[in-house]
Parts: C-alpha cells; structure tokens; sequence
C-alpha cells in the first residue's frame, strides 16, 4: 500500500487523469448508461448543435471494458514515468494538448459525416506514449501477443505508418485518426518544450 501512496504522491497528475477515467467510465457503463450516449464526440453536430463539452467530456468514457482496461494499462505503463521525468504542469499541458489534437483530427476528418461518433481517451494517451518513446528512445515496448520486445523507434515508425494507412482507408470502427492526431502531437509537444530532449531523441534515431 505504501509504494501505491508513494506514487500517487509523487504523480498526482497521472493519478487524477487515470482515476477520472475509470470513474466516469465505470458509470457510464454501469450506472448511467444514457451518459456514455448524451456524451459522444460527433463532429458534424459539434458546432450546430453546440455539443462543446463533449470534446473533452468523450475522452473520458470507454465503449466497454476491454476498451477502458487497454487504455487504462497503457497510461498506467507511460504516464507515471514520463510525470516524475518532466512534471506534473508540462505532464497535464501534455495530455491536453493530446486530447485537443485528436479532437480536430476527428473533427476535420468526420465532420460531415452526420453518423460518425467516437469516445474514449485513445488520442490523449497516445501523445503520452509517444513523447515516452521521445524522451527514451533506447527503451523497448512489449505487445501482446509478440513475444520480442521492439524497439521504441521502429515501434513509433511503424504505428505512425499503420494509422496513416487505416486512416485513409477507413477500416474498422478504431478512430485511427484520433490516434494519428494524437501521437505527432506529443512528438510535437516534446519538440517545442524540450527541445534538448527531441534532439538526444534524434540523435539516437538516426545515429
């Protein structure tokens, strides 16, 4: 019990942002069902039906439990790190600025398509992850059901390719685009803030 106190101690932001999202996505899923419906993001009737709040408020429900546990593991895994490594205000201003990328990756793709919704906090801990994969390039990342670890790199090289290539074919129901948004977006975030930190990234990148 202590090291889970320790950590939330020391990462309060990471522990806010996760808490939020399995709270309200237990909720919508068990409780209040309506919820989950009355906040999905869907461009087309952002502006004309003035649907704002759901910009942000999607971002924190889950379509179910496999949805919620794989996003939950995957902040668990990235967000607590990269928090004690630059800070909880760069850290929050991160996953913001994630979440308003993949927001208008959404929006500019689907926003004339009156049958389009999407929730979940894909975009947001995707900019996580990939400013992790900045500051620690040398690192490796495990995915099931490989069985090798992949290098952080190829890792990102590969992700980026893939969601660019769905993207534009349009396959599945998975907001690929919101996932694209939202990875360059922590490149970017990385690049501008820490500048140093994306350029060692580079460095090591490219040799």
């Amino acid at each position: 019990m202590e090291p889970l106190v320790a950590l939330t101690r020391a990462c309060p932001g990471a522990t806010l942002v996760l808490a939020a999202i399995v709270l309200a996505s237990l909720v919508g899923l068990f409780a209040a069902p309506s919820m989950i419906e009355r906040n999905l993001f869907r461009p087309f009737w952002l502006v004309s039906r003035r649907q704002y709040a759901t910009l942000i408020s999607s971002t924190f429900l889950h379509a179910d439990l496999a949805h919620l546990f794989f996003n939950a593991f995957t902040f668990w895994a990235f967000a607590f790190p990269l928090e004690r490594a630059i800070g909880t205000a760069d850290f929050l201003a991160l996953y913001f600025v994630g979440m308003v990328a993949s927001d208008l990756g959404t929006y500019f793709k689907h926003r004339r398509d009156p049958g389009y919704q999407t929730l979940g906090a894909s975009g947001a801990i995707l900019a996580v992850l990939f400013a992790s994969i900045v500051y620690s390039p040398s690192a490796s990342i495990f995915i099931l059901p490989i069985p090798i670890p992949i290098p952080a790199p190829v890792f990102a090289v590969a992700y980026l390719a893939y969601s660019y290539y769905a993207s534009r074919h349009a396959r599945g129901r998975i907001n690929h685009d919101a996932h694209l948004a939202g990875a360059l977006a922590g490149i970017a975030f990385v690049a501008l803030t820490d500048p140093a930190a994306f350029e060692r990234a580079v460095h090591v990148v490219v040799g």
